[in-house]
């Protein structure tokens, strides 16, 4: 081996030298170095594994939030069906006093109209039958050619009061 060694020019202080120089390069880079980024990748790697979870978490809850939001905007789509329904019943009974009202107030008006047309007419007969038995009276009288006591001007205003009833 040992001419081995010669023949390839191997200084066996050297080597050893070289050797231990390395083995403590080594561990210093082992220690200073290799061993924080080891750990530092460590860290790292949980730290993405942290944020999967978490984003798992948020995308869990945005999906939750999700499902109660359309619950609640169907709740309040039902509501406003149920609130225009309201409205319209509503609307429609109102409708229907305010025409009950109009065709009472309407009936209340031709009551009273044909109430005061009786009562012009009866005013107007009464003021008729008066005026023709003051002209039968007088035209009696003019006929006659004399001049009627009070009581044949009563006897026949009445005689023609009735008349005009019976017609």
């Amino acid at each position: 081996m040992q001419q081995l060694a010669q023949t390839f020019g191997v200084d066996w202080p050297h080597l050893i030298a070289q050797v231990v120089s390395f083995s403590i390069v080594c561990a210093l880079l082992y220690r200073l170095a290799y061993t924080p980024v080891l750990a530092m990748l460590a860290r790292r790697r949980e730290l993405i594994a942290q944020g999967l979870v978490n984003t798992e978490k948020i995308n869990a809850a945005l999906a939750a939030i999700e499902v109660r939001r359309e619950q609640t905007l169907s709740a309040a789509r039902d509501e406003a069906a149920s609130i225009v329904e309201q409205a319209r019943t509503l609307g429609r009974r109102m409708h229907e006093q305010e025409t009950d009202k109009a065709v009472a107030a309407a009936n209340r008006i031709l009551l009273r109209a044909r109430a005061q047309a009786a009562a012009e007419r009866t005013q107007l007969m009464a003021t008729a039958r008066r005026d023709l038995g003051r002209l039968v009276v007088e035209t009696t009288a003019a006929v006659a050619g004399r001049v009627l006591t009070d009581d044949d001007q009563r006897r026949l205003a009445e005689e023609t009061t009735r008349q005009l009833k019976a017609a």
